[in-house]
């Protein structure tokens, strides 16, 4: 029993997630053999990938040879379970899936999907990688950002207070109690 305790407590899970887009050139550079031992060169034990509407589909493994084991599925009513019980997350750079993780405390690695028009995302991944709040790579960045990223340097997000822009918006609509 003890060593089944043991074994859960010393897992390190790699959720990537791409929501409910096709994404497979992320998808692609994580089931590669030099990002999945540079995230086993890390500590990380498992890597869970959610794989949305990709036909690409990623080689599952045991583990048992002593390296990662992985993982996939395509959809899930919810992956707050999945984020909850991850050591690291790998996301497209959808606004709901970077703030989610942000909220939980996780180290994120944001890859920007390239192949999308007018990618506003960028932006966002980028300013907050600026900001130190995550890590932000492309599909062919993905090894170098994992190999050479410092968890120690990421800076936890503190969500701003909306009310007095709420607030505003109500005086401006005449829309206050007062």
């Amino acid at each position: 029993m003890g060593e089944s305790h043991d074994s859960v407590k010393s897992k390190r899970i790699v959720f990537v997630t791409v929501g409910t887009t096709c994404f497979d050139s992320l998808v692609r550079a994580v089931d590669t053999q030099e990002v999945r031992e540079a995230l086993f060169k890390k500590g990380y034990t498992d890597l869970v990938i959610q794989m949305g509407r990709g036909s690409y589909i990623p080689t599952k493994s045991t583990g048992e040879d002593g390296s990662l084991s992985v993982d996939y599925f395509t959809f899930s009513s919810s992956i707050a379970e999945y984020l909850k019980s991850a050591s690291l997350v790998i996301s497209h750079a959808g606004s709901g899936s970077i703030f989610e993780t942000l909220r939980l405390k996780k180290p994120l690695i944001v890859v920007v999907n390239e192949d999308l028009m007018d990618n506003h995302q960028s932006e966002l991944a980028e300013e907050l990688a600026e900001r130190n709040h995550l890590f932000c790579a492309r599909p062919q960045t993905l090894y170098q950002t994992i190999s050479g990223m410092d968890l120690g340097s990421l800076v936890a997000y503190q969500p701003g207070d909306a009310t007095p822009v709420a607030n505003f918006i109500n005086r401006f609509l005449g829309l206050n109690d007062e």
